[in-house]
């Protein structure tokens, strides 16, 4: 009997590193701080049509309301219950956009905050997404409810009541992170709670979670957690599908708590993949494009199998939350499709994409003033709408990563050579590689200041085809570069490094079969 019972759980847990995308298609994006209609729309207008697997969405559940400093964006990581009423919409509106993208192939993943409520100075009163009451200086949270016993000040050792010294693990998974109020994840009754709230989220629809803060909670109360969650909607995943997991755990070592630790119940989100790619595409520290011959792995990351990746996220794109300056943003467009390029034609990890909207940047002795600035909005604090140029761009603030050419084609590249070999590695020793995957992609990065001029061998079927970061294929033509591969696979390149931002060339062939970028 205890071998059967350790043989299911272990299947559980197995299961939940399974992102569940349908129709071949591996890599999600994250579309912070869109309202939940805005999401509908493009997964039915972009991302359906566009091979993308998912989204992640911002927390649905109810928050604090913040005026000083204005909306921030951090006010949605601040809950006081678990109704689904957030400025991205009401309940009826969330149900209606996961029905809508799960009818178009793809994926809803929801950033569950269930570490803590809000901040202990939070105060009393209605100031919340919902309108309803709460006081966090009693620990009074009654749409649950939640009392001042379920919190875990009591086990904490510190003065303040908040985390002092990280290398102390106790402090880092018993204390209050920047003030918010630790819930006690070891006590049945809030387990059953955070698992009633995500269950209902998964009767929705939804395919998984990324969980927030996963460092300040110990492992097997997350375990008993993710025990209690229920197998996916029939109506859009397999019977017995079980929810993807992907831990929030920022380690770029020097701390006693380890992304490892998390491993053996679902991925976790691989800080060291953007912070060091950060370095090499800025050729900072010496740090070279030839050095990522056995990116992955090779550097100290986490099982492929076991991580989410990404260039960039919500947090470390404002200059915090790992990573620091290294961090690649849209700011820094030219390099940042360097980055995400990268990203996607590399095998290693689960991919997602940032989709992020500008904020006032007031940099100050290294520091932005203004990275708590929320999204869009309107006067009375309400989100705008996303609007949708003539030109597929984003307008009124919002960046929409997504939607560029280069990264949109890179997402359909990994969706075709997906489970290819890594292979025909070539570099000069410096910033300048190529890589094929199987005999279906290939890619060339220049990132010197000189000429990339070499003949290579691309691995695929002799042919012409189209350079999918300068164009596409349309009506039967190239709109960008055309590469001819001869019929031993080699082709040559001619990369012109411009040592400014107004543009650079990657070239990257892909086929579909052999047939869709084939201009023969």
């Amino acid at each position: 009997m205890k071998l059967l019972i350790l043989a299911a759980l272990l299947g559980l847990s197995l299961a939940q590193f399974n992102p569940n995308t349908r129709d071949g298609k591996t890599a999600i994006v994250h579309l912070f701080e869109w309202r939940w209609a805005d999401i509908a729309a493009e997964c039915e207008r972009y991302l359906g049509p566009n091979g993308f697997g998912g989204v992640q969405i911002s927390p649905p559940s109810e928050s604090i309301v913040v005026t000083n400093p204005w909306h921030p964006w951090w006010q949605r990581y601040q809950p006081i219950g678990y109704n689904l009423c957030s400025r991205s919409g009401n309940e009826n509106e969330l149900r209606d956009m996961i029905t809508r993208c799960n009818n178009v192939g793809v994926n809803i993943y929801v950033d569950a905050v269930i570490n803590h409520m809000c901040g202990a100075g939070g105060g009393a009163g209605t100031h919340s997404s919902c309108g309803s009451y709460f006081d966090a200086n009693s620990k009074d949270f009654p749409t649950v409810p939640y009392s001042n016993l379920d919190f875990n000040d009591g086990k904490c050792n510190t003065g303040s009541g908040n985390i002092e010294n990280y290398q102390d693990i106790n402090q880092v998974r018993n204390c209050r992170l920047v003030g918010l109020l630790d819930l006690a994840l070891e006590k049945d009754y809030v387990r059953g709670k955070v698992a009633d709230y995500m269950n209902k989220l998964i009767d929705m629809g939804v395919a998984g979670f990324r969980v927030d803060a996963c460092k300040h909670m110990w492992p097997g109360d997350l375990s008993a957690v993710y025990g209690r969650l229920n197998n996916l909607n029939t109506k859009w995943f397999s019977s017995g599908s079980r929810p993807f997991i992907f831990q929030e755990v920022i380690d770029l070592g020097g701390e006693p708590i380890t992304s490892g630790e998390y491993t053996g119940i679902g991925r976790v989100t691989e800080f060291k993949y953007g912070a060091r790619l950060g370095n090499i595409i800025r050729k900072w520290n010496g740090e070279k494009l030839s050095y990522v011959k056995n990116w992955g792995e090779g550097w100290g990351f986490l099982s492929s199998d076991k991580s989410l990746v990404f260039v960039d996220n919500h947090d470390n794109q404002r200059g915090h939350g790992a990573g620091g300056a290294s961090i690649v943003t849209f700011w820094d467009a030219r390099l940042y499709k360097m980055a995400v390029a990268f990203m996607l034609a590399h095998p290693y990890g689960f991919t997602r994409v940032m989709s992020s909207y500008r904020w006032d940047r007031n940099i100050v002795n290294g520091q932005d003033q203004n990275d708590w600035q929320g999204p869009p909005s309107n006067g009375d604090g309400s989100t705008k709408p996303v609007p949708i140029n003539p030109d597929s761009t984003c307008g009124d603030g919002w960046v929409c990563e997504h939607r560029w050419r280069q990264i949109k084609n890179m997402v359909a590249f990994r969706n075709v050579v997906n489970g290819q070999a890594f292979s025909n590695w070539w570099d000069n020793g410096e910033n300048q590689i190529s890589f094929s995957l199987g005999n279906k992609g290939f890619l060339v990065i220049n990132n010197d200041d000189w000429e990339l001029n070499e003949t290579l061998n691309t691995g695929l079927p002799g042919g012409t085809y189209c350079d999918v970061i300068s164009g596409q294929k349309e009506s039967g033509r190239c709109t960008g570069k055309e590469v001819v591969v001869g019929g031993d696979g080699r082709a040559s390149f001619r990369i012109i490094h411009f040592n400014s931002k107004l543009y650079f060339i990657i070239y990257l062939l892909m086929t579909f079969h052999f047939l869709l970028f084939s201009l023969l």
